[in-house]
């Protein structure tokens, strides 16, 4: 079974520390939700932020909490936990541990297709949004699937990640051509397309939302089965595994998350890369631990990257996406290293 080098350990965790791990990050999660809406462009103190929150009156910080930060932080939560659960099935699936939304070109698909929807038909509905990225991320993942599964050998860890870094770079190609065509399409994605929780409000959460709830449950409820399907096809399919029917449905619930999360934010990378290898380390290789830790994580990184990002150059702001790149580009070029060394 390929696992991540974080993740050597495999011995059985007490179900007692798990929950009671579990318990303390959403302590943690609760804690970074409470900071991301504090600190900012003005900084915002606690008692301040429960009055906004409880007794509403309409001051300029009351505004500033419930119109802005609220909305914002909730949507980082929102899209951190969706990025790291779908990076979490996508390694079980595929057992690769470099395996992630962003790296195999899923998130590409997605951008391109509201990218061009943008172009053709000029909307900026996310609902819409969310509608041609999920129809982008589901053509990316069966294309990067075909393409890592041709040849002699069939389907590896390795060619999986060549087919999604090939992917990923001609949509990216195709994606720069319509915005070098069009500059409206431009200018009304560019920040968009940089990965960013700003500028969204409650309506655009409340649309998405139950997109990414459906998605965590499906997600939540395959966790024996990935597990499971970790051990080789052969092995899973012994135990009475329904392997392609498991497949499909964590195929559909990785567009789901990766889609919504898209449509919210752009394209965020290496949330799904980080935090279930970091996950692994504490509680082993059992997917109904991994999965909702992952999502707890998830929220907790990216909370924090946002929060960095806009503090880091005070009163000015960087996209959240260019702060999870800064993260995690060595994150992963020591994984994959690891696993060349492997």
């Amino acid at each position: 079974m390929a696992s991540a080098p974080l993740a050597t350990v495999s011995k059985k965790r007490s179900p007692i520390l798990q929950v009671v791990g579990l318990g303390v990050s959403i302590l943690l999660l609760f804690v970074c939700l409470l900071l991301s809406i504090t600190f900012g462009a003005a900084d915002i103190n606690l008692s301040t932020v429960w009055q906004a929150l409880t007794a509403f009156d309409g001051s300029t910080n009351h505004l500033i909490i419930t119109t802005l930060r609220l909305p914002r932080a909730l949507i980082a939560l929102l899209v951190g936990a969706a990025l790291a659960v779908a990076g979490a099935l996508m390694q079980g699936l595929t057992r690769n541990p470099l395996a992630e939304p962003r790296i195999l070109g899923i998130s590409a698909g997605a951008a391109l297709a509201v990218v061009a929807a943008t172009f053709l038909i000029g909307t900026t509905s996310i609902q819409t949004y969310t509608w041609f990225a999920f129809t982008g991320a589901a053509i990316a993942a069966v294309a990067v699937y075909s393409l890592g599964s041709a040849g002699r050998g069939g389907l590896s860890p390795l060619k999986l990640v060549l087919a999604g870094a090939v992917l990923d770079y001609l949509l990216s190609a195709l994606m720069t051509g319509i915005l070098i065509l069009d500059r409206r399409t431009l200018d009304e994605v560019r920040f968009w397309l940089a990965g960013s929780v700003a500028g969204r409000d409650f309506n655009v959460l409340l649309q998405v939302l139950p997109y990414v709830s459906i998605g965590l449950i499906i997600a939540f409820s395959l966790g024996k089965q990935i597990t499971t399907l970790t051990l080789g096809e052969d092995v899973a399919r012994g135990l009475g595994l329904n392997t392609a029917w498991v497949k499909a449905i964590a195929i559909i619930t990785v567009v789901l998350l990766a889609g919504s999360a898209v449509a919210l934010a752009g394209p965020i990378g290496f949330v799904g890369l980080v935090i279930p290898h970091i996950v692994r380390f504490w509680v082993g290789v059992d997917y109904r631990w991994i999965l909702p830790y992952a999502a707890v994580w998830g929220a907790v990184l990216l909370l924090i990257a946002d929060l960095v990002a806009r503090l880091i150059i005070k009163p000015q702001e960087l996209p959240v996406g260019i702060m999870m790149a800064l993260l995690g580009a060595p994150f992963f070029i020591y994984l994959a290293r690891s696993q060349a060394k492997r």
